[in-house]
């Protein structure tokens, strides 16, 4: 099998496995937050707001929810953003994950009477939910769109940008509104939901921890694919081993920390007898990308 075969498989496996990260997200959202009349963060939530100012004019069934497709109408100008400023296969996932968000919110029924009345308690487990789907959609190299595709750009353009800080000021507006326009009960549960939420994606996704790699082995070819599959830089050192009295190559690359897996995957298959150190944790000072 030909490594445009493999490259092809194992993007079909991200795609599959972004979806069904949307179909998580969808369930934890209709099913556990909605029902409790709470808000999400992000573009998300700007569309849950509109729908509900929406439904203060217009009939709207109780079991259906029309913020898929608003927050699918949202996302449009920054897909625009992602196809021109940042990778064509980040574009391909997030429209992808969008997409099916907008068809699982829509087909999923919200259920007339909460499953879980409690609000606290239904922050909790929405929050597990929601946060478990979108961790496995960013981990697959996807994103849910919205603040993620603005968040990816400006870091990739202000190398000391944080995107976790676009998130704290675009949420603190929408709950500040929630606040205003509903009550502040809705405001604060909301709050709680999506500290429940940042804390599980931060527990599946790893984008902030970077890791360097000393990859020893004798091969030509891993340096090339490090830089054309991973996207990262690599330094090339020539050595010589002690015991063996041999010549070996010996790569050094930095990463974040869920690509150690496609590092190995590159690694074993162009040389089963090579062996690579990892160093978690390290401080990365200039020209390294930062990626969700």
């Amino acid at each position: 099998m030909g490594w445009k075969e493999v490259l092809y498989k194992e993007e079909i496996k991200k795609i599959v496995v972004i979806i069904i990260g949307a179909l998580i997200f969808c369930l934890g959202v209709n099913l556990f937050i909605v029902p409790v009349g709470l808000y999400n963060g992000g573009v998300v939530g700007i569309s849950q707001i509109i729908r509900t100012l929406i439904g203060n004019y217009i009939s709207i069934p109780n079991n259906f929810d029309i913020s898929g497709i608003i927050n699918f109408l949202l996302n449009i100008p920054l897909l625009f953003i992602a196809y021109k400023s940042i990778s064509k296969k980040f574009f391909v996932r997030t429209v992808v994950s969008i997409v099916f968000q907008t068809v699982f919110f829509s087909i999923i029924a919200i259920p007339v009477v909460p499953i879980i009345d409690d609000r606290l308690t239904a922050c909790l487990i929405g929050g597990i939910i929601t946060g478990t789907g979108i961790g496995i959609t960013l981990k697959a190299g996807g994103s849910g769109g919205g603040i993620d595709i603005l968040g990816v750009y400006f870091a990739k353009k202000y190398s000391e940008f944080s995107v976790g800080k676009l998130g704290m000021i675009i949420n603190a507006i929408i709950y500040g509104g929630c606040a205003v326009l509903f009550e502040l009960p809705t405001a604060i549960y909301s709050i709680i939901y999506t500290t429940f939420f940042g804390l599980i994606v931060d527990k599946i996704h790893y984008q902030n921890i970077n890791t360097t790699a000393m990859i020893f082995t004798k091969e030509n070819d891993i340096d090339k694919r490090i830089m054309s599959e991973i996207g990262r830089g690599v330094t090339l050192w020539h050595g010589y081993g002690a015991y063996t009295g041999e010549d070996t190559l010996i790569l050094v690359t930095v990463i974040s920390k869920y690509e150690i897996g496609q590092l190995r995957k590159i690694v074993n298959e162009s040389d089963e007898k090579a062996f690579i150190i990892f160093n978690e944790g390290m401080n990365v000072v200039g020209n390294f990308e930062k990626r969700l």
